[in-house]
């Protein structure tokens, strides 16, 4: 199992339209593409020096085949759709392979 992990840190001018919107629609399109079986949103809890509220969305896929397929098939698109909160976050992508769950 793979997990596609994005970290964004929102401006807390917009913060709550922005959370509404991940989880009314982005998530919900995410999961909608058929390449990801789950998602888990979480805030991270520490204080930015350089403000914003910061959040780690966690997507799990079966493999890295399939996280390719979404690079390939879904990104550009569901990317495009940030465009009312341009200029209002900063956000990084991790991939983590999963090695053990207990």
């Amino acid at each position: 199992m793979y997990i596609y992990n994005v970290t964004i840190n929102i401006q807390e001018d917009i913060h709550d339209e922005w959370v509404e919107w991940m989880k009314k629609e982005h998530i919900p399109d995410m999961l909608n593409t058929g390449k990801f079986k789950k998602a888990l949103m979480t805030r991270v809890m520490v204080n930015e020096e350089m403000g914003g509220v910061t959040y780690s969305v966690q997507y799990t896929t079966e493999n890295k085949q399939m996280l390719q397929r979404y690079y390939d098939e879904d990104a550009k698109t569901l990317r495009s759709k940030t465009a009312p909160f341009e200029g209002k976050f900063v956000a990084f992508r991790t991939e983590l392979e999963i090695i053990s769950e207990q």
